[in-house]
């Protein structure tokens, strides 16, 4: 190991998902797969949220009775 190897940026795992990295490297098709990918986790973020929404309304449900 070097002295200086802590200055050198460290690579994100293959598949990994930086938000506001430098997209300007990424071809066509990494470009798409990063969309796609995207869009999964936001679909899977809606649904959590909604699943807590649930949860909420019926907690609230059970308590104001």
């Amino acid at each position: 190991m070097s002295l200086f190897d802590d200055d050198v940026p460290k690579k994100s795992a293959p598949g990994t998902i930086t938000v506001g990295e430098d997209l300007s490297r990424l071809s066509e098709a990494e470009l798409s797969e990063r969309i796609e990918a995207l869009t999964e986790e936001i679909d899977r973020t809606k649904k959590a949220l909604e699943q807590r929404g649930t949860i909420r309304d019926a907690a609230n449900a059970f308590f104001q009775d």
